[in-house]
């Protein structure tokens, strides 16, 4: 009876290491409260947009993603993927790849030039995605455009360059949103960069994003997207503020990756994320 017993606490124990191993544990901003990660699922299933945030080199942020997707699919929910990695130029590779009609070398090369983080850092969701047949959308401006702006700023845009863009898209950066900014601008390591110059890089990728996601409800409000983007985009300031100029029917969480003393329960309130996951 006692060998009984004792392998029974052994197999809960081991349990609860791998749920943990699997999930992280998950602080709840409303009421900064520690749930399950099964409890913040329940929430999300109520939404129609679930930001998930990440630092882009940090692969264990891109695991946490993808548990996500996961189990967001185990529910039979209609989920298509948001992605900041790829401009909406490159839809077409996007639907080829979603549906299996274009094989992994030629894919590689098109995420090459949309993104500059190493293929293996995102190699499973993309692989989730084809496998299971998820819709993808580009919801981000083309590269070399947003690389322009943050050299030489918003003003220097040509009226080609413009037209390349979302219509209704200024950039014009408040004092509020640049003490917000700043925190991704240590992080992302632009020192030798004008700041009013990378903040206007963020607000047009922030602005544009938003308008991308609008534009797809309008045509599938029956779906539920997980939108894949750095922590200085998917925070409630970045682009969830900015989808609420586009349109005010669409609800959302923000998730954010546990960051000691950037993301954590003692710096981020209900004003920034929902909720924090830990790993």
């Amino acid at each position: 009876m006692k060998k009984i017993f004792f392998f029974t606490i052994l197999f809960l124990i081991n349990f609860c290491l791998f749920a943990y191993a699997e999930h992280g544990q998950v602080f709840r901003t409303a009421d900064s409260k520690f749930i399950t990660f099964s409890e913040m699922l329940e929430d999300l299933k109520k939404v129609d947009v679930i930001f998930v945030g990440e630092v882009h080199d940090r692969e264990f942020h891109h695991e946490m993603q993808l548990n996500i997707i996961k189990a967001l699919v185990a529910e039979k929910l209609p989920i298509v993927i948001g992605l900041e990695m790829f401009n909406y130029e490159s839809q077409k590779e996007l639907d080829l790849w979603s549906s299996g009609n274009i094989n992994t070398e030629d894919f590689i090369r098109v995420y090459y030039k949309n993104w500059n983080f190493p293929w293996n850092i995102y190699d499973d969701i993309f692989i989730f995605i084809k496998d299971n047949k998820l819709p993808a959308i580009g919801l981000n401006v083309p590269p070399e455009i947003t690389r322009k702006v943050a050299t030489s700023g918003f003003a220097s845009l040509t009226k080609e360059e413009l037209k390349r863009l979302p219509p209704e898209i200024a950039c014009i950066v408040n004092e509020e949103y640049m003490k917000f900014i700043r925190r991704a601008y240590a992080m992302h390591g632009h020192g030798g960069n004008n700041f009013q110059f990378f903040c206007e890089a963020q607000l047009l990728w922030d602005q544009s994003m938003a308008y991308n996601i609008a534009g797809y409800f309008k045509k599938h409000n029956d779906k539920k997207m997980v939108v894949l983007a750095g922590n200085g985009h998917a925070w409630k300031r970045g682009i969830p503020a900015q989808l609420k100029h586009f349109s005010d029917k669409i609800n959302h969480r923000v998730i954010l990756p546990y960051i000691e003393k950037y993301i954590d329960p003692n710096t981020i309130k209900s004003g920034d994320a929902d909720y924090i996951l830990i790993y």
